[in-house]
């Protein structure tokens, strides 16, 4: 078990128990943090779950779909951080990953 850091969309940081084959979107919804829709469920359809990565050396995230590369598209906050949190299945190698919630579009 490891740890992943979410900030709120207000600044407040969470720590949260993160489990190898959950995605970050399931950790961050089941600790109750609301912020994050999720409309979709986690099918990648809906972009609702954007996060910004604050990636650290030594970490590895998955490669970024087309399919997710296409909804970030349609975000009018994207930037060179932006994923989803669906799509971030949690491994040892993401131990300590911090994301911050996106704004809503």
């Amino acid at each position: 078990m490891g740890e992943i850091v979410v900030v709120t969309r207000e600044g407040t940081e969470h720590k949260l128990e993160a489990e190898a084959g959950r995605s970050v979107m399931e950790i961050i919804r089941d600790a109750g943090i609301d912020e994050l829709l999720a409309l979709c469920g986690g099918c990648c359809s809906c972009a609702t779950c954007h996060v910004f990565v604050e990636e650290e050396p030594g970490q590895t995230l998955p490669e970024m779909t087309t399919d997710e590369d296409e909804l970030l598209d349609g975000s009018d906050h994207r930037n060179e951080q932006s994923r989803l949190s669906c799509q971030l299945i949690y491994s040892d190698a993401m131990d300590g990953l911090c994301v911050k919630i996106a704004p809503e579009d």
